[in-house]
């Protein structure tokens, strides 16, 4: 219908290129009949050639004919022309990529596919966006560019850290300024005894940030693709030193992603208009602040290095950038084409759109949620959230905790929100005194910059909840974080199984409570003497009764722990905290609450019979029999013995 795949590809497309080999610059002659093989040199490729040849393999290899017609469609319908030039400007992209104006986000945007429409010759950027360098950004911001590219190309951060940079002595020389003295998380100058807070440098990142400026992987791959040796030949020479990703744009860029995490496929970006007005928007920009001060301290350093970049986001964020992939394949679906008719007349009406939040909670909101889809699989989050329990309706004690969120036998995520308490010389007695007097000593100072301020953390889990006794539950899939006031990762580890754990007080474990990365209470007699809780190294300990809780880092004399360290603050620190409200979402569909119901039918239905054979079932001869069999009363009594 819309035509063979060579009819994609014809000479006014993609005009063809000649092939060279990765041992010589020259061209290939093939000897075809009628041809005799020509002595004469060819001389080396020029940059435009290789650029047409790259992108015409680009698009044989990563995309259908169906989205190349519709790719051809929509660019004809947004080309403006100059001078016989045909390219797309900014105004246009955002229009139609239908970037809300508010974020002010559209001129960083421009300026990142300027540069990866110059792939793979980076040095000629920015790029005017033609056919051919809009195949590049596609193939690219998409992750297509991996059916093509699979050797040493499966990692595009380079390429991305590059396209938001600027190169400006000045902004070099602030940071550089700024190296002496590093302000720690707490606002003091860093001393021997841990490293630096918040700030962008600690002492040895110039010498990974050089990396940045050595040959992309990416690049060496796509001229390896093309079989051309001679890289080094058709490059200018070292890009300028001290690039930067200035904090403003990042936090720009940090909002959009935010925006555009739920895309689904076609989905238009302006359906989600009412997440950039009003409180919504407030969101946004605060969960896109807690993401920035992951990287630096705004307030010190004016701009993101590669070093801090490049650690970052692999451990704290991985997905970060994958919104960009259906923002992107809008260019793939041309609007003149209807998918919804089918032949014969008859038409196909869309799926009603679910929420991508069901249920309303407190402490999760839409700008959380796309936060946690940063490193948790968006599939697993959006329209597939259930609150299970929350403290504020459902009651702060480890009963109800327990009544709502077990045998839920999917993934559940636990945030709880809370207020930094003062130091212990400023305690304001009873239940927080009694809450601190079961914590070692303070070794660690605060990682958070004044008291009061509030700090989010939380748990995922792919296992149940369960209680426990001498073992704790949860896998190396687990995942501790902070979401406030700055956002931190700590993955699991397979080298210490102390995950998650349930304790109600009893007389043998007198200290109860709900903790991640502590080893789990033992019911012994040495136990019983003790009233201190042993804290893991990365760990969350809360109480029982679900007013106070601890997060603690211990970086420097870590050992062997459940959750792995910071990425972004390599020193130790803990939080002590008041908590304000706790909430289980359970990562699951109809399906998993149905389960659940069930489960608890069954428990209920037997806990009713326990009930009536402990206590009656008002019929006394039905009761009178089963007491007698059991020899408790009758002629038949004989010091409870049947015989």
């Amino acid at each position: 219908m819309w035509g063979t795949r060579g009819d994609c590809f014809s000479p006014n497309f993609f005009p063809c290129t000649p092939t060279y080999t990765s041992s010589s610059i020259h061209p290939v002659h093939v000897v075809t009949m009628g041809q005799t093989q020509s002595d004469q040199r060819r001389p080396p490729p020029s940059r435009e050639e290789l650029t047409k040849e790259l992108a015409a393999k680009f698009a044989d290899k990563c995309f259908t004919s169906l989205e190349i017609y519709s790719f051809k469609e929509v660019f004809k319908s947004l080309v403006d022309q100059e001078q016989n030039v045909r390219h797309l400007k900014e105004d246009t992209i955002a229009r139609f990529l239908e970037i809300p104006d508010v974020l002010g986000v559209s001129p960083v945007i421009f300026q990142m596919i300027s540069y990866i429409g110059a792939f793979p010759f980076l040095r000629d950027a920015p790029a005017v966006l033609g056919l051919e360098e809009m195949v590049m950004v596609i193939t690219i911001m998409t992750d297509r560019y991996q059916r093509v590219l699979a050797t040493g190309a499966d990692d595009r951060k380079k390429l991305l850290f590059n396209s938001l940079a600027v190169y400006d002595r000045k902004l070099s020389e602030h940071v550089n300024r700024d190296k002496s003295p590093v302000i720690d998380g707490s606002g003091a100058p860093a001393n021997s005894s841990h490293a630096s807070g918040f700030a962008v440098d600690i002492a040895g990142d110039d010498e990974d940030d050089l990396g940045c400026e050595d040959e992309d992987d990416l690049v060496l791959a796509a001229l390896d693709s093309l079989d051309y040796a001679n890289v080094g030949k058709l490059e200018d020479g070292p890009p300028p030193n001290h690039a930067l990703i200035p904090a403003g744009n990042f936090k720009k860029i940090i909002m959009l992603l935010l925006l555009v995490a739920p895309l689904g496929a076609q989905e238009s970006l302006s359906s989600h208009a009412n997440r950039v007005v009003g409180k919504e928007l407030e969101e946004l920009g605060v969960v896109a602040d807690c993401i920035v001060a992951a990287f630096l301290d705004v307030e010190h350093s004016p701009g993101i290095r590669f070093s801090r970049f490049n650690s970052i986001i692999p451990s704290s964020m991985p997905f970060v950038f994958s919104g960009f992939t259906p923002l992107f394949e809008h260019f793939l679906f041309s609007k003149t084409l209807d998918f919804h008719e089918r032949v014969g007349g008859s038409t196909v009406v869309p799926d009603v759109v679910q929420p991508l939040l069901q249920d309303k909670g407190s402490l999760l909101n839409l700008s959380i949620m796309s936060q946690l889809s940063f490193f948790i699989p968006g599939e697993s989050l959006f329209r597939k959230l259930r609150l299970l329990y929350a403290g504020g309706e459902d009651g702060f004690s480890m009963g109800s905790f327990e009544t709502k969120v077990f045998n839920w036998r999917a993934p559940t995520i636990l945030l709880v929100h809370g207020i930094c308490l003062p130091d212990e010389t400023h305690r304001a007695g009873g239940a927080e005194t009694a809450f601190l007097s079961t914590l070692p000593p303070r070794r660690y100072p605060s990682g958070n910059r004044a008291i009061g301020e509030r700090v989010t953390f939380g748990v995922y889990l792919s296992q149940p909840w369960r209680h426990t006794h001498r073992e704790c539950f949860g896998d190396s899939d687990s995942i501790l974080f902070q979401l406030q006031p700055v956002h931190d990762v700590f993955r699991g580890s397979p080298s210490n199984k102390d995950y998650a754990s349930f304790t109600k007080p009893s007389a043998s474990t007198p200290i109860g409570g709900v903790s991640f990365g502590c080893p789990p209470p033992q019911p012994t007699q040495a136990y019983r003497r003790s009233s201190t809780i042993s804290m893991g190294p990365v760990s969350l300990v809360m109480d029982s009764s679900f007013e106070f809780g601890c997060f603690t880092h211990n970086y420097i004399s870590r050992g062997s722990s459940a959750f792995q360290g910071s990425a972004c603050r390599k020193f130790d620190f803990q939080d002590r905290f008041e908590i304000s409200d706790l909430e289980v979402w359970g990562c699951g569909g109809d399906e998993e609450a149905k389960h659940q119901a069930e489960r608890w039918a069954w428990e209920a239905r037997e806990a009713e019979a326990r009930r009536r054979i402990n206590l009656g079932t008002g019929d006394i001869e039905a009761d009178r029999a089963l007491l007698e069999m059991a020899g408790l009363i009758g002629g038949n009594r004989s010091g409870g013995s049947m015989m």
